[in-house]
């Protein structure tokens, strides 16, 4: 019974809209930390705070899956965020790991990730992302084919002329890549034009090619698959309101045919008397 009352404190508590606006400024705290510490006159006069705010943020993210495991004792380690919290806070414990400062740093530093359990949007971006990966590789594939061929038509306009920009292929596709922001492009199209007349030609081609088409490709990549995870995100609740929707359907049916099972019997009864 005990137990019973702390488990439904602790889900109160996560429940709770403070709780992760709590949780939240506890990480933007701890990031903020982080940057001052780059500045070696703040660390300088104010080492030992940043040393206490340090043991303060590991004790407030401590107390925090505390009260997200006794809020959901079986359901623990199924959640994934869960063991990601708890890695973040056992890894500096470790052997080999807490006398590596770079390694201490990139702990305290993945600390501001746990942003994304906190906002339902920030995890639909990030599941979106996750979902967007197989998309990319083939997106990542058509870019490198497309710059490739530039690159090869580039190297024979251009690699006597400009050997710094065109004079191998890998040079080419450097060059190539570094004009798809499309900065710079009127003096590159100037100079191409002064090589020859094709220059324009190919510029203009690269710019549709690559500028414009395979970014919307991207960027059609990235939405279908943020799309696909916020319907992912919502697929659980869903789930759950039908579940709950055919319980109510199962009990309503059950009254139902009792009721008529009863009404059934009241003529017998009456005549018996």
């Amino acid at each position: 019974m005990e137990w019973s009352r702390v488990a439904a404190a602790c889900r109160a508590l996560v429940a709770a809209p403070w709780f992760n606006a709590a949780s939240f400024a506890v990480i933007v705290l701890n990031a903020a930390t982080l940057g001052l510490e780059t500045y070696h006159g703040v660390v300088d006069r104010a080492g030992n705070v940043f040393h206490v705010l340090e043991y303060g943020f590991l004790a407030c993210f401590s107390i925090e899956l505390l009260i997200r495991f006794g809020a959901n004792v079986k359901g623990f380690t199924r959640d994934k965020w869960n063991l990601f919290d708890l890695a973040i806070i056992l890894a500096p414990l470790v052997p080999g790991v807490r006398e590596n400062v770079t390694l201490l740093r990139l702990l305290r530093l993945a600390r501001i990730v746990r942003a994304f359990r906190l906002f339902p949007s920030l995890r639909i971006i990030l599941i979106g992302i996750k979902r967007s990966l197989p998309g990319l590789g083939s997106f990542l594939l058509i870019t490198l084919l497309v710059l490739y061929g530039y690159a090869m038509v580039g190297w024979m306009l251009f690699g006597a002329a400009y050997p710094e920009q065109y004079g191998t292929v890998g040079q080419a596709m450097l060059s190539l890549f570094l004009l798809l922001s499309l900065d710079g492009i009127t003096d590159t199209l100037r100079a191409g034009r002064e090589v020859t007349e094709w220059g324009v030609l190919y510029y203009l081609s690269y710019m549709i090619a690559a500028s414009y088409l395979l970014t919307n490709l991207l960027v059609g990549v990235v939405l279908n698959a943020l799309q696909e995870a916020h319907q992912a995100e919502k697929q659980p609740v869903r789930d759950g309101m039908e579940q709950r929707l055919a319980v109510l359907r199962a009990a309503l049916e059950d009254l139902e045919r009792e009721y008529a099972e009863s009404r059934g019997r009241e003529p017998v009864e009456a005549s018996s008397r």
